[in-house]
């Protein structure tokens, strides 16, 4: 029976010394692709690119896949403008943002570096949810100022996707998201069953209706020395941790051969992933070219 999970792949916005010319090479391959849609994630510090940016880039350069951030950590950011962008990423995408995901960052940092307050992000979020609809369904948020726009393309707000992993943070997101981006750095079977599982029970416990979306993702890359590649990405994202922390991560991955990430794409589908993003441990196209001939034997 023919795969009916979705694949995405996610930008190469970490990486340093990424120019004009590679970003329109990566929009293009991946619109060329068996892909459904790219995502970008969102960091302050390093030398990371900006994924509000490199969204809008992407709509104007491609013209089927959808748009996904993965994601938005919300509580850094002013809620009512990252609506408008989002209406705005909608509109020059030509109705292609169906999916954003949402989520609190554990960087302190980041938030410091964007005068944001760390504390009480929790509650914020749950917050800023609920003025993100309003703004989009054209609610006044100011008295007398009328609705803001721009308008976007959509009869229904895209879904809002929770990224969240721990029992607490579910719960509390299955009151407002339609949906968990679930991550398992390895593309395990088990932790992804594990999070869906709780979704599950938490949405019941809030009395939803509707069950909710199940977006997964995990590391790989196609590269030459591909494991050490894998590994020093892995280690680098998540330094921030402490050595010990990201040694343990670094060392668990091991999506770096065709075996493996079929292996891995096997997993996320047998866990219940409706969609799925892999993201590339280093910037060379062939994380593109080469997956894409894996994905065509699949």
């Amino acid at each position: 029976m023919p795969s009916t999970m979705k694949i995405g792949i996610c930008l190469p916005y970490m990486k340093a010394g990424l120019n004009r010319e590679d970003y329109l090479a990566w929009f293009k391959a991946i619109d060329d692709g068996p892909f459904h849609a790219l995502s970008c994630g969102e960091r302050v510090h390093g030398p990371t690119f900006d994924m509000r940016v490199l969204l809008a880039c992407a709509a104007m350069a491609t013209t089927r896949v959808e748009l996904t951030p993965t994601l938005y950590v919300l509580p850094m950011h002013n809620a009512i403008r990252v609506a408008k962008e989002l209406a705005t990423l909608d509109i020059l995408s030509g109705g292609r943002v169906r999916n954003i995901s949402v989520g609190y960052g554990g960087r302190t940092k980041d938030y410091a570096a964007v005068g944001a307050k760390f504390h009480g992000r929790y509650g914020r979020m749950d917050r800023q949810v609920e003025e993100m609809r309003a703004v989009w369904r054209g609610d006044e948020i100011v008295d007398g100022g009328g609705m803001i726009g721009p308008t976007p393309t959509w009869a229904e707000a895209p879904r809002m996707l929770a990224g969240a992993m721990g029992p607490k943070s579910i719960e509390r997101c299955a009151k407002w998201a339609d949906g968990l981006y679930a991550w398992s750095g390895n593309g395990e079977e088990v932790e992804l069953s594990r999070t869906f599982a709780m979704a599950d029970a938490a949405w019941e416990r809030a009395g939803r209706e509707q069950i909710p979306y199940r977006m997964g993702g995990f590391w790989y890359t196609l590269a030459e020395n591909g494991q050490q590649k894998l590994y020093d990405y892995v280690y680098e994202y998540l330094s921030i941790s402490g050595p010990e922390i990201a040694t343990m991560m670094a060392e668990s991955v091991h999506r770096s051969s065709a075996d493996s990430i079929l292996a891995a794409l096997d997993n996320a589908e047998a866990a219940g992933c409706e969609e799925l993003f892999m993201v590339p441990a280093t910037a060379d196209l062939c994380e593109i070219d080469l997956l894409c001939e894996l994905l065509a034997k699949r």
